[in-house]
């Protein structure tokens, strides 16, 4: 069982997997100290993750998810970015939460930069065909989802060209915004865990070593672990201990380069509510 140790007592607000609620986390972080936030929210599909239940009526949904974007904004450095990965829902019960969530975070006043497609070559899998051959009623299954990017006040991160860690065929591979990556076939209790291979082109293409990543939805801790093994601060953020507990593990052992040392990772739980407490403290 991994050590935990209560937030107050610790003096690092990142290098963290922190049990707790996502709204509350962010709240405790101080303002512009993020690079990146990488995030894929629950889907609202009545999925089975671990410490939440995704069945909210949809404008509660928006309206949460619209809480949570407002306390990333806050804690973004200007031009930071924040990806948002997020599939088109079921065929029957078809809503356009990629363009409901983008109109969303426009308004708060996230600037749009682009949308990768993420094809998860899953078409072999298939079995709703709808009216097969005909025009009756034929379905379009997602082989794919989106990953929204968006960047806070302005389009240029500041940062340190000795720190860039993206050789030049990756650059080029990534720009292309058709990224062909299959999805992850090991999900260790979770429903829909990231593929490293996706967080590690993130990670490289928008930020740079030594800047801070976090995922506020952090499921099983993808996103952590990516950013410690290359050379990123981080901070994970889930309601589930159980996933908190994989997260942990996951990230302790990944290895961060060595001209670029992160430490391992702290388990805290959020003691008290939302605002400054627990988390906000500067980083050693």
């Amino acid at each position: 069982m991994p050590r935990r140790t209560p937030g107050p007592r610790s003096p690092r607000v990142f290098d963290r997997i922190v049990e707790g609620d996502a709204i509350a986390v962010l709240d405790s972080v101080p303002e512009a100290s993020v690079h990146l936030a990488i995030t894929s929210p629950p889907y609202n599909l009545r999925l089975p993750y671990r410490g939440y239940t995704d069945d909210r009526p949809h404008d509660e949904y928006l309206a949460w998810l619209g809480d949570v974007w407002r306390a990333l904004y806050r804690v973004l450095v200007p031009g930071g970015r924040f990806v948002l990965n997020v599939a088109p829902t079921s065929i029957k019960n078809f809503r356009p939460i990629h363009h409901d969530l983008s109109t969303d975070l426009r308004r708060l006043g996230y600037i749009m930069r682009t949308e990768i497609i993420w094809y998860k070559q899953t078409m072999g899998r298939r079995t709703a065909w709808g009216s097969w051959r005909s025009p009756s009623n034929p379905h379009i299954v997602p082989s794919w989802e989106y990953v929204l990017v968006f960047s806070k006040e302005q389009w240029k991160l500041p940062g340190d060209p000795t720190a860039v860690d993206i050789a030049a065929k990756e650059f080029e591979t990534f720009s292309d915004g058709f990224w062909a990556i299959p999805p992850e076939r090991r999900r260790a209790g979770h429903p829909a865990p990231f593929p490293e291979a996706l967080i590690e082109r993130l990670v490289k293409f928008y930020s740079y070593r030594g800047n801070v990543v976090i995922d506020m939805f952090g499921g099983t801790g993808t996103v952590a672990a990516v950013a410690r093994r290359l050379g990123r601060h981080y901070l994970h953020i889930d309601s589930s201990s159980e996933y908190c507990r994989q997260a942990f593990e996951r990230t302790r052992a990944a290895r961060p380069p060595a001209e670029a040392p992160i430490p391992p990772p702290v388990l805290a739980v959020l003691a008290g509510a939302a605002g400054p407490g627990p988390l906000a403290a500067p980083v050693d």
